[in-house]
C-alpha cells in the first residue's frame, strides 16, 4: 500500500497515513470489521402501513 496524504478544502496538507499505519489497520479491521462502523448512523425501523380506522 502507499501512503496516503490528505488534504483540507483549501488544499493544504493536514496530514500523510504511512504505510505502515495502513497496514495496521486493515489488520486490525479484518480481526474487528465492526470498529471502523460509523457510529451516526441510525438503526432502521421497519416502517409499518398505517391503519385507518372507521
Amino acid at each position: 500500500m502507499n501512503e496516503v496524504k490528505i488534504y483540507d478544502s483549501s488544499g493544504t496538507l493536514k496530514k500523510i497515513i504511512s504505510s505502515k499505519e495502513l497496514k495496521k489497520r486493515a489488520d486490525i479491521l479484518i480481526t474487528n470489521p465492526m470498529q471502523y462502523r460509523k457510529s451516526n448512523k441510525k438503526p432502521s425501523t421497519p416502517t409499518t402501513p398505517n391503519v385507518l380506522s372507521k
